[in-house]
Parts: C-alpha cells; sequence; structure tokens
C-alpha cells in the first residue's frame, strides 16, 4: 500500500483509502465537482475530483474507496487529482492500514493513569476517579484505544490516553511548585477535563460526531458523567464537586474557544494551560513529521489560536 505520507508532487496513485469527507460543490464557473477528504493511517489528504464521468461511481463517507489520482500541490499542501474512483469491494483492502495509532505503548500509559488514581489522597476523589476510569465497563475499556479529537489534535487510536496522561503529567510537574495548589483537585480535574469525549465522538475508523456529541459536547458529557458517580461516591462534599466540575467546565480557557465559564480557581488556570500546550504541541509534532523536505520553513499553518494561518519552521538546527 502507498501510504499518504509518503505521497509525493506529480506521483500517480492507485490504491484504497478511506474517505473521510464528501462534499458536492460548484466551480465560479457553475460545475460540479466532488471535494474529499482521504485517510490512511499516516494522515489525511484533501482529494478533489475535477471531471464528473463514468469513471466516478457511487460511494459514501466512511466507505473505504479505489482511487486513480495524481499528487498535486496547492497552497503548499499536497492534494489529489481523482480522474478514477469507486468503492472499495471486500478483501481489497486492510482496515488496520487506515486506522492512525499512537506510537506510545498504551499499557504502559495506563499503568500511568491508574497510578495516578492511587496517588490521590482525598477519599472522595479517588472513589470517584476509580467509579469512572476503572469500575465503567464502556469508559475503562475504550481509554486505551479512543481518539481526543475528530481533526485537531490527537485525533488516533489511543490519542485520548496519551493526551489525558500528557495534561496530568504537566499538572503534577505544577502542583509541586505552588504552595495554593490543591493537588488531588488539579489531578482529578486533568484526568476529567476530555472524559466526554469518549461518547462525544464514535470509534475509530469513524471518529465522528455522535448525536450527544453534536447537541450537548464533550464539557456537558463530562459534567454528567461527574455528576453521576459523585453521587454514588456517599458523601461526597458538594464544594468538592462543584471545583472539580469547574476544572472540567473551564478547561477550554476563553469563551471564544468554546469555555462556558473562564477558570476561576488556581486549578482550572494550570489545567487550561496544560492542555493548550499538549494540544499544540502535538500539531506541531505532526506537521513536522508529514514534511518530507530539507526546507526550514513548513509553511503556514491554523490551529495555533491565531486570528489567520501561522508561518512555521523547524528547529533542526545543527551544531
Amino acid at each position: 500500500m502507498r501510504y499518504i505520507e509518503d505521497f509525493r508532487d506529480d506521483e500517480r496513485i492507485i490504491d484504497h483509502y478511506l474517505c473521510k469527507q464528501k462534499n458536492s460543490l460548484k466551480t465560479n464557473a457553475g460545475k460540479t465537482y466532488l471535494s474529499l477528504k482521504l485517510q490512511d493511517k499516516t494522515g489525511i489528504i484533501d482529494a478533489k475530483v475535477w471531471e464528473m464521468n463514468n469513471d466516478i461511481q457511487a460511494f459514501e463517507v466512511n466507505d473505504y474507496v479505489k482511487i486513480d489520482a495524481v499528487v498535486t500541490t496547492y497552497r503548499n499542501e499536497l492534494q489529489l487529482k481523482v480522474a478514477k474512483i469507486r468503492k472499495s469491494l471486500e478483501g481489497e483492502f486492510d482496515p488496520a492500514d487506515y486506522i492512525k495509532t499512537s506510537e506510545k505503548d498504551m499499557e504502559s500509559i495506563h499503568t500511568k493513569l491508574i497510578d495516578y488514581i492511587k496517588s490521590i489522597r482525598n477519599p472522595h476523589v479517588k472513589s470517584l476517579l476509580e467509579k469512572i476510569f476503572v469500575e465503567d465497563e464502556y469508559i475503562s475499556v475504550n481509554i486505551k484505544t479512543h481518539s481526543a479529537g475528530k481533526s485537531m489534535h490527537h485525533s488516533f487510536m489511543g490519542g485520548w490516553l496519551e493526551h489525558t496522561v500528557s495534561v496530568v503529567e504537566i499538572c503534577d510537574f505544577m502542583s509541586g511548585r505552588y504552595k495554593h495548589v490543591n493537588r488531588d483537585i488539579l489531578i482529578a480535574g486533568a484526568m476529567l477535563h476530555d472524559v466526554g469525549k469518549l461518547y462525544e465522538l464514535s470509534a475509530l475508523p469513524e471518529n465522528e460526531y455522535t448525536d450527544d456529541g453534536q447537541l450537548l459536547g464533550h464539557i456537558i458529557i463530562g459534567i454528567e458523567i461527574i455528576e453521576k458517580y459523585a453521587n454514588e461516591v456517599e458523601n461526597f462534599p458538594r464544594e468538592l464537586k462543584s471545583l472539580i466540575k469547574h476544572c472540567v467546565i473551564s478547561h477550554h480557557g476563553k469563551f471564544e474557544f468554546g469555555s462556558p465559564k473562564l477558570p476561576q480557581i488556581i486549578e482550572a488556570f494550570i489545567i487550561s494551560f496544560a492542555d493548550d500546550i499538549d494540544s499544540k504541541v502535538q500539531r506541531f509534532e505532526e506537521i513536522i513529521s508529514k514534511d518530507n523536505t530539507s526546507a526550514k520553513w513548513l509553511g503556514k499553518h491554523w490551529g495555533f489560536g491565531d486570528e489567520k494561518n501561522r508561518e512555521l519552521r523547524k528547529s533542526n538546527f545543527e551544531v
């Protein structure tokens, strides 16, 4: 199989890919064309079908498709100009080739998560985390395979666990440096900040928004999970529950980033920045990894909190 990360300009590609997005659009001249996003485990690439003819057969989003296309460059990004496309047949593809997977050892990272729960001193908080991450059958199984996002960051198998533990580790590092930080609240909030994403997004390879994901979003879903299991912990302090909920509600940091509330306690403030730095650095790493050139500059990219795309550069200075 020819993987997307290995594509080169002007190369002809005849192979199978997962169709993640399909839109029928019109050019300025009124001509119909298809705009697609195709995926394998190494990445996603834009594709365009400019000529609608008998070689363009019926297929839908989340179908595996066979394409005959040429790699082109548009605005410093590779894309595909598709001449032929059809739905793939059973046996023509291996689903494992289309699910991007974390390069890290999920069992080791999962052990870290459990160890962090064990390190919690407050019995109410520890019991809450155990009920959610150990005793809940759906959550305890899916945290090892679920993604942390649709496309922005950690959108691969194991992404949720990798991102969550990374945020917890950053918060744990910060907790010992400031005397007014409650470590139990900080670690619990960090661990729970994206728990709603386990229900907001469907399983890979689809990785699409569920009905609850569209209607409620992961912040509201996460609050519902906390409320449900905190109520199962005997005499769980109402104030403590509100403080942990606030960490989840405010973790996007700003109203314009979809946060219903701004961080108002020190733990929520730390979590919002830990979440932000891990997601943005991971995105930066993915952009560097996808670059196949020896050039220092990576072009303009979105997703770094700017109103317009930011010009990025590799820092591989050789001494």
